[in-house]
């Protein structure tokens, strides 16, 4: 599958607020974003751009895209399973993302960026109930156990990243043993628990229109 591998901190110049893409980066005073708070480009400090309420839907559903790291394609299957699902559509959506077990892995403070907490799934270091999962689009459920395997805990990322967790916190829904190197999925996530400035109506609208 296609990914994209190249530069990320333009992405939150790009979408004028802080993605968390660079994991500890984000929090120092090396932020691109608080250094260049403009967008990337030899035209992006000349003039502020005016964007149609199209623009505006695009730009929001992009900034999403870019926060969970997902491709247009699967980005797309996540908002009909969401359409479908009974409720609000643009809570659906969210709560879908949140429930990915590379976000979970990233939540649980077992790595610094979604980027990491991917790889660290693709390569099999992380069980869900005992069993080795791969698949970082695993959907978790309530009462899923997530942990690190045995023989990963000493990788050196995996302790940079819990060393560095109090900084984010882990959010209600989860709980976190972190001598255990395990996690507990409490409840499903609910909107109040995804600390993001999205305005999920305005992806709503973009795909509905």
């Amino acid at each position: 599958m296609a990914r994209y591998s190249g530069a990320v901190c333009r992405f939150c110049r790009r979408e004028n607020g802080k993605l968390f893409l660079k994991g500890d980066r984000c929090y120092s005073d090396k932020c691109a974003f608080d250094r260049r708070g403009y967008p990337p480009g030899q035209h992006g400090q000349i003039r502020a751009r005016k964007f149609s309420d199209y623009g505006v839907q695009l730009r929001e559903k992009q900034k999403v895209k870019r926060i969970y790291g997902i491709l247009e394609k699967q980005f797309r299957i996540y908002f009909h399973h969401a359409l479908r699902k009974e409720g609000i559509t643009g809570t659906n959506l969210l709560v879908l993302l949140e429930s990915r077990l590379d976000n979970v892995i990233y939540r649980l403070a077992f790595a610094r960026t979604r980027a990491e907490a991917r790889q660290l799934v693709r390569h099999r270091h992380v069980q869900v109930n005992g069993r080795t999962v791969d698949i970082p689009s695993f959907q978790v459920k309530p009462n899923d156990k997530i942990e690190i395997r045995t023989k990963s805990r000493k990788i050196g990322g995996i302790q940079d990243a819990m060393e560095a967790g109090p900084q984010r916190g882990a959010p209600k829904w989860l709980e976190l043993d972190a001598e255990q190197f395990t996690g507990l999925v409490k409840a499903a996530p609910t909107r109040e628990d995804i600390p993001l400035d999205i305005h999920e109506d305005l992806i709503v609208a973009f795909y509905t229109r």
